[in-house]
């Protein structure tokens, strides 16, 4: 294994910025290789869970849903942030349940993902879940989106016209080529 301690950054003090409901918002003094010093905020997130559902046809269960930073309409596989102590695969069965009223008899893990490395702590843990059987959703208060199912071939055409830019999203379809090659 290659040694990287020319690179490693050291924390010598650390402030807390802002706590709000989700986030958390920290600046912290590091000492850099060189031994100079510098200062590094980023966001401390509980992490989260994506889950890639899919129909028996082949389909894609998917969401549109609004997110306001960016004032639009995105579509998005479905996921959902982890509760303390919380167990991935816990999280999005209920996530699953919650946002579409599907329950799958199948769950794989795919992966995690980074979505953002220089200035949060998220890691999105990602899932195959298949033989899904539909029931009522239960999305939480002040939760609003509509599903809607797409084939694989749809996505990577939308992931390459820039209309999928959602990065969690374009990471599944990547996970999801991945398992038709073999």
């Amino acid at each position: 294994m290659k040694d990287d301690a020319h690179l490693i950054e050291t924390g010598i003090a650390s402030e807390n910025v802002f706590d709000g409901a989700l986030l958390h918002i920290t600046r912290d003094t590091v000492r850099l290789p060189d031994g100079s010093e510098a200062t590094r905020e980023f966001i401390k997130h509980p992490g989260a869970v994506m889950v890639i559902p899919v129909l028996d046809d082949g389909s894609l269960l998917m969401e549109r849903q609004f997110r306001y930073p960016f004032n639009r309409v995105f579509l998005e596989f479905p996921a959902g942030k982890l509760d303390a102590g919380e167990d991935p695969l816990a999280c999005g069965k209920r996530e699953l349940l919650e946002e579409t009223g599907y329950t799958a008899r199948h769950w794989k893990k795919l992966g995690v993902i980074h979505p953002i490395i220089s200035y949060t702590s998220e890691e999105i843990h990602i899932f195959l879940a298949e033989g899904l059987v539909a029931g009522d959703a239960q999305l939480d208060e002040g939760e609003f989106l509509e599903l809607v199912t797409k084939r694989r071939e749809e996505l990577v055409s939308g992931i390459l016209d820039g209309s999928i830019t959602d990065g969690k999203t374009v990471a599944g379809v990547f996970w999801l080529e991945q398992l038709f090659k073999a």
